[in-house]
């Protein structure tokens, strides 16, 4: 038997792992920028996470393949989680800063809430529009004093939040799905393998070899992405749910925290009072948002 304290520890570890792996995110994405075109970063990475993925979960694991609608669903969510999603995101982060990026995403959990009324049938309160609304103010406050210097754009904005509204219409279309106890690590490893491939053909299109250097800087930046983002803060995550899928929710509330804190850190990314009311409110909003959150298991990067 496991202490209460060791069970504690091992909360405590693990969500604060998690926490700093999510946020890192956005900032190896700038890092990885610097070397090559955001989609062929991005179909690289997708590329080195499901081979992992599915050769663990097969291989090793010995888990069942897929099976007729499955597949379907696979692709499907493949497509807005990966292809779209994760497309967007990396092209956009290429006017935003990290730290916005980061921010960005820990509204996920909002506009899943907002979605969930309209494919999950649940109820539309005023908690869940004051959250959407606090949230998007609080990511405008932080974005406002880096539009005169281009360090954010208008356009970039628009395609971050339209990332956004991609993953959170993924994780509703994931919950409301009938998996028939496939393993959590095998549809992250096929959804990964099949977004990655859908979007191959849009980085071909835009393939420019004089902007790809495939340098240390840019297996770094993808390795981080691939292996500590896309693999193992995902299963974190997933064993976080798993113990309580309400207590785990509060540590996307230090994800912002840690993503201006990396930003600042490593990309010399400044923290204004627009930055520190941003954050505030941002977490505000996601604070509103637990008041009427959907009981649906929402995973995967």
């Amino acid at each position: 038997m496991i202490s209460k304290r060791n069970q504690r520890a091992a909360w405590l570890g693990a969500g604060f792992i998690f926490a700093v792996l999510w946020a890192s995110a956005s900032t190896a994405t700038k890092i990885g920028l610097t070397s090559a075109q955001p989609l062929v970063m991005a179909v690289t990475r997708f590329a080195i996470a499901a081979a992992i993925m599915l050769l663990v979960s097969h291989v090793w694991a010995r888990h069942r393949l897929p099976s007729g609608k499955e597949w379907r669903q696979l692709i499907i969510y493949g497509l807005l989680n990966i292809t779209i999603y994760l497309g967007c995101y990396v092209i956009a982060m290429q006017t935003i800063t990290a730290g916005i990026g980061a921010l960005a995403v820990a509204t996920n959990p909002v506009f899943i809430s907002f979605l969930s009324v309209f494919f999950l049938k649940k109820k539309l309160s005023v908690a869940t529009i004051l959250s959407i609304m606090v949230c998007a103010a609080g990511v405008l406050c932080a974005a406002w004093p880096l539009f005169s210097n281009a360090l954010v754009t208008t356009s970039g904005l628009m395609i971050l939040f339209f990332s956004m509204v991609s993953y959170s219409v993924a994780a509703v279309y994931f919950s409301s799905r009938e998996w028939s106890g496939l393993h959590l690590f095998t549809i992250n490893g096929w959804q990964t393998l099949f977004g990655g491939l859908l979007l191959l053909p849009v980085a071909l299109f835009y393939y420019n070899e004089q902007f790809n250097h495939y340098d240390r800087t840019f297996w770094y930046a993808v390795g981080w992405l691939a292996i500590p983002v896309s693999i193992f803060a995902v299963q974190l995550w997933l064993w976080l749910l798993k113990k309580d899928a309400v207590r785990a929710g509060l540590w996307l509330f230090l994800c912002p925290l840690f993503g201006f804190a990396i930003a600042a850190w490593w990309m010399k990314d400044k923290i204004s009072v627009y930055t520190i009311a941003g954050v505030v409110l941002v977490i505000g909003g996601l604070l509103l948002s637990k008041i009427d959150a959907p009981k649906s298991e929402i995973v995967f990067d």
